[in-house]
């Protein structure tokens, strides 16, 4: 499993194992957890970085209505987990 470190400016940098990824509407998401092995937090991100910028720039997913859309996708792709 792919891991991703986030750095937030003036905050210690996270950790975050990568479960999934899809794009959807031209926009890149990724359904990542904050652990490998057990039952973890999962949050979907948004790719919101410009073409060609050298860093990927992620947001949280915080519309409902996004957030219903895409993990619906994710749960698809991943069939043995329900986003809830």
């Amino acid at each position: 499993m792919e891991k991703i470190i986030f750095r937030a400016e003036g905050e210690e940098p996270v950790e975050f194992y990568v479960l999934e990824q899809t794009r959807i509407g031209g926009i890149d998401y990724i359904l990542v957890t904050d652990t490998e092995e057990e039952d973890g937090e999962a949050l979907i991100l948004r790719d919101v970085s410009q073409q060609g910028e050298e860093e990927a720039l992620y947001e949280i997913v915080t519309s409902d209505e996004e957030l219903d859309a895409v993990s619906a996708v994710f749960e698809n792709m991943l069939e043995d987990i329900e986003l809830s």
